[in-house]
């Protein structure tokens, strides 16, 4: 039986989606000396703590042709959240008689090339689909490999049903039972992960639950036939609750519930084998069931929506003198400081969905030259005609040479950026830019009142805000913004949206020094809610995604030689 206490959304890494990857490659090298070569592509995944790459599987070989279209593609669980590194090798496989299956070493083929991508980069390109030079061989030209991503049709599909249960065990001294379920879908290992838990309801052994909804991705993962558990508690005050019984179904055996009631005999495996006349502990019936199609993330993504990043990072007296090792902005010679590494933990997944890679990057707080002018919104770049950076080491190089030229002081006000990206997102109403704006500070808010008016107003727009505290000091107020539990408002007006998002840096630091996995965490973990809240701004407005983008055909062989 599962502990249902060890239910963490943030950890159950149910996938955005699946992602199928096509693969063909364009002029290859011809190594074979009678006959063009036998390609076949290994897809290999990097592991994010380790860094090491292991193999995830192999196309078929495709006898002589130095321009292979392969039919076996690649599905892959896709997490916008992480960095999902992949490495593609091109291989001659030289003999006939050579088994390709995974365990065959590749030491024995010919090397044709490779290229490395991760699969938001794929996702994000035009029409999902990403042509990349292949290189390794040093003084060749390898050829090309192109690389298509679709999202496997299933994905998108979301359940509503709803349940009651009759005659179940009385678990309540005084009372009768107070009852709810626990849904799980099975592993590959065999083990189980939570994925729903219905409402409680008192006092009843024949409770009546609301319809619930559950994309079908996080109760099956796609297989249809795997093994969905259901486990039927009463609920207890002090957490204990009692276990009364469990079924088993399948997301296929579920959705006939379309046609028909499903019920369902609900078994406690210890009274089973303790009582002779034991029969059940009262059934559970699946009252209507219906499945609804919904677009999705990547359906945006795929159809252009790009994400536009923006940075603002907190130049306030509090932070410290930068030429000082105690200061949260002092540049190390060994290692980022916490400004440097939250910023490229987040920014380093975002740019793969901006087509441009230019992100406007501001800084808050400081004094700026000649005339020592206090500023809440400067450009890092120095231009106030262009703030844009080229790339996330743009970026950071603006950062550094920013401390070098502006005096720290303060205070910290975060109105004047929100309302400058919300400006800037209040121009686009067609769903064709999404706005995510990182904020990175170091102390208390000192202008909440008019921050939460800024948020307020930005929550209808295209917008989401990542706010990362670091050092020290104390962040309730921050929690005030992070609408989780409770919508921000302002002047009696509630947030249209929840658009914020905020976590410490402390929460992140790696005790045992690995800062790689460390900040994957920070930025699994502000990301993780940025596709939900664009699907609830486009749904609120109504925006449907357009058409995935075309992509220009294949190119012909003569093109790449």
């Amino acid at each position: 039986m599962a502990s249902i206490e060890e239910f963490d959304p943030l950890n159950t890494r149910v996938p955005a989606t699946k992602i199928e990857v096509t693969v063909s490659c364009r002029s290859l090298l011809d190594v074979d000396t009678f006959s063009k070569s036998d390609p076949v592509v290994v897809l290999y995944l990097q592991a994010v703590g380790t860094k090491e790459w292991r193999e995830f599987g192999r196309t078929e070989v495709i006898d002589n042709t130095r321009n292979p279209d392969f039919v076996r593609k690649f599905v892959l669980d896709f997490f916008f959240e992480e960095k999902q590194n992949l490495r593609f090798d091109v291989y001659n496989v030289d003999s006939r008689s050579c088994n390709i299956s995974k365990h065959v070493m590749l030491t024995l083929f010919d090397f044709l090339g490779q290229t490395f991508c991760t699969l938001g980069e794929i996702i994000g390109s035009a029409g999902g689909r990403q042509e990349r030079t292949l290189s390794g061989i040093p003084g060749k030209k390898c050829g090309v490999i192109i690389l298509t991503a679709e999202e496997l049709s299933n994905c998108r599909d979301i359940a509503t049903m709803q349940l009651c249960a009759n005659k179940l065990d009385k678990k309540d001294f005084f009372g009768k039972s107070d009852p709810f379920l626990v849904f799980y879908r099975s592993n590959e290992d065999g083990t189980f992960t939570i994925c729903h838990k219905t409402e409680v309801i008192k006092n009843t052994l024949n409770p009546v639950w609301q319809p619930f909804t559950i994309p079908v991705r996080a109760l099956c993962n796609g297989d249809y036939d795997r093994t969905v558990k259901v486990e039927v508690y009463d609920w207890d005050r002090d957490g204990s609750h009692d276990f009364i019984g469990e079924f088993t179904t399948s997301y296929r055996e579920l959705s006939r519930g379309q046609n028909q009631f499903n019920v369902y005999e609900v078994l406690n495996p210890k009274k089973k084998g303790k009582k002779k006349k034991y029969v059940n502990s009262g059934t559970v019936t699946l009252l209507s069931f219906k499945v609804e199609s919904e677009y999705t993330f990547v359906d945006f993504i795929r159809g252009g929506t790009q994400l536009n990043f923006t940075v603002a990072i907190d130049f306030t007296a509090s932070n410290g003198n930068p030429s000082q090792p105690t200061s949260l902005h002092y540049m190390s010679p060994y290692q980022m400081n916490a400004y440097a590494m939250a910023l490229k933990a987040v920014g380093e997944i975002i740019q793969d969905y901006d087509s441009d890679k230019l992100f406007p990057a501001y800084g808050f707080g400081a004094k700026l030259p000649p005339d020592g002018k206090i500023s809440h919104a400067f450009p890092l770049s120095g231009d106030g005609d262009n703030p844009n950076c080229v790339g996330i080491e743009g970026v950071l190089e603006a950062y550094f040479q920013s401390l070098r030229t502006v005096q720290l002081y303060g205070p910290t006000n975060f109105a004047p950026v929100i309302n400058k990206v919300a400006n800037c997102a209040a121009e686009i109403t067609d769903g064709s830019q999404y706005f995510v704006l990182l904020m990175i500070t170091d102390g208390v808010i000192s202008d909440m009142v008019q921050t939460k008016e800024a948020v307020v107003n930005a929550s209808p727009l295209p917008l989401s805000i990542i706010i990362v505290g670091v050092g020290p000091a104390e962040f309730d107020a921050m929690e005030e913004l992070d609408g989780d539990e409770v919508r921000v408002s302002s002047r009696g007006r509630l947030a249209e949206r929840d658009i914020v998002q905020f976590v410490p840096f402390r929460d992140y630091i790696d005790r045992s020094g690995n800062q790689v996995l460390s900040m994957a965490r920070l930025a699994k973990d502000v990301l993780a809610e940025i596709p939900d809240q664009l699907l609830s701004f486009m749904k609120s407005r109504g925006i449907e995604p357009r058409p995935a983008l075309s992509s220009s055909p294949l190119p012909e062989f003569h093109r790449h030689i």
